[in-house]
């Protein structure tokens, strides 16, 4: 997984609003054993899902919410939930297709936070332009920037610093310990706001990586979390209906 939180949601918006597109799917999926999370799906609506789930997942971070058109996949995350989460709505979804869900927690441990405040100012016409050569994500090897050899699993990365690169840009670095992580996220915590929450999702073994921040995130606290999946949950499946009248 690479990319941003929202360039993910960007990507379930745009499968689930496609027409003319069908699943296909045995009529029954297949008999599992219940783990920790026990999840069901009801329809609220012929287009709109709400998944609800309940059970316990001592030491994780939060959990993802995944699903798919097809029995075996692929599957794509819709969602990282805080732990306390336990319901989740799927809004415009295909018209009469089959939607399979599932969820699991994840694990890891996140790095001391590093608190950034960036200058006033809103992404200018310039910045937009600019390259931004600095911003994606990469393994970095060298003095200040490295990858520890002293790996192993679950490991707390540390040595995380941020550097501002202008007005909404922000370039994270760290040095990463962990040994046989799903991938990294970056969290955030806008100042005067609650929970740390993920704003990217980035693959194993990076520790270089450049924000580009929404207005709320110019003063924030930030942390990295390598992270590892536990068991799913059941699969929960759900079919569409017809598309109301006045929905396009």
């Amino acid at each position: 997984m690479s990319g941003s939180v929202r360039a993910l949601a960007a990507a379930v918006l745009a499968v689930a609003g496609l027409s003319g597109v069908s699943g296909c799917a045995s009529p029954e999926a297949p008999r599992e054993p219940r783990t920790g999370t026990v999840l069901t799906v009801t329809r609220v609506s012929p287009v709109d899902a709400k998944l609800s789930w309940h059970g316990r997942a001592p030491g994780a971070a939060g959990r993802i919410v995944e699903f798919a058109t097809e029995l075996r996949g692929p599957w794509t995350i819709l969602t990282y939930a805080p732990l306390g989460q336990t319901t989740y709505r799927h809004p415009d979804l295909i018209p009469e297709t089959h939607f399979y869900y599932r969820v699991r927690p994840y694990y890891g441990p996140a790095s001391r936070p590093v608190d950034v405040t960036l200058p006033k100012g809103s992404f200018t016409k310039a910045e937009q332009r600019e390259a931004h050569t600095w911003a994606p994500p990469r393994t970095i090897r060298r003095a200040g920037v490295r990858t520890s050899p002293a790996r192993r699993p679950a490991a707390t990365p540390t040595e995380l610093r941020a550097k501002i690169m202008h007005a909404n840009g922000i370039r994270f670095t760290w040095t990463d310990h962990a040994e046989g992580e799903r991938g990294y996220l970056l969290e955030d915590r806008p100042r005067g706001g609650g929970s740390f929450r993920p704003v990217a999702v980035l693959d194993p073994d990076i520790n270089s990586f450049g924000l580009i921040t929404l207005p709320n995130e110019k003063r924030a606290s930030y942390r990295v979390r390598p992270v590892t999946y536990g068991e799913r949950s059941n699969i929960a499946r759900l079919t569409t209906g017809e598309r109301p009248a006045g929905r396009g």
